[in-house]
C-alpha cells in the first residue's frame, strides 16, 4: 500500500477532523445517558416513598390505630381506666446546667478557656430590678425678687 508522505498527512488530517467532529456529540451522549440513569433511580426511590406513604395513610385511617396513637402520644385514657405514668430514675430530664456540664467542647482547649473568660457566669441570686431614677431637687428661689 505505498502511501506517500503527502497522502499520509491528508489521511491524518481527515482522521483528526472526524475524531474532533464526533468527540463532542459522543461526550454529550454519554453524559445524558448517565444523567438518565440517575433520574430513573431517583424516580424509583420516589415511587417507593409514595407507596410507603399511601400504605401508612391507609393504616392511619383505621379507628384502632387512631385510638392507639392518641393513647401513646396524647396520653388519653378510656372512660373507667386509671391513668398512671411510670418514672424510672434514669428517665428524669437533665437540667440546663447539667446539659452544659456534659456538653463536649467542639474546639481546642484555648477556645473553651477564652469563652469561659468572656461569657458571664450564671448566678443563683435573683436579678435585682434597677433603681428608679430620682428627679433633681428644685433650686431654691432667690429672696428679694429679680435683680435688675
Amino acid at each position: 500500500m505505498g502511501l506517500s508522505t503527502g497522502r499520509a498527512v491528508v489521511l491524518a488530517v481527515v482522521v483528526c477532523a472526524l475524531a474532533l467532529t464526533l468527540a463532542m456529540p459522543l461526550r454529550t451522549y454519554f453524559s445524558q445517558r448517565a444523567e438518565l440513569q440517575q433520574v430513573l433511580a431517583e424516580r424509583e426511590n420516589l415511587e417507593n416513598d409514595v407507596r410507603n406513604l399511601e400504605l401508612e395513610k391507609s393504616q392511619l385511617n383505621e379507628p384502632a390505630r387512631i385510638a392507639a396513637a392518641a393513647r401513646t402520644r396524647l396520653f388519653w385514657v378510656m372512660p373507667g381506666e386509671t391513668p398512671y405514668t411510670v418514672q424510672l430514675p434514669g428517665d428524669v430530664a437533665k437540667s440546663d446546667r447539667e446539659e452544659e456540664a456534659n456538653k463536649q467542647s467542639a474546639g481546642p482547649w484555648y477556645r473553651d478557656l477564652w469563652e469561659s473568660a468572656v461569657q458571664p457566669q450564671p448566678t443563683d441570686e435573683p436579678e435585682t430590678p434597677p433603681l428608679p431614677a430620682l428627679a433633681p431637687a428644685p433650686a431654691p428661689a432667690a429672696e428679694g425678687g429679680p435683680v435688675g
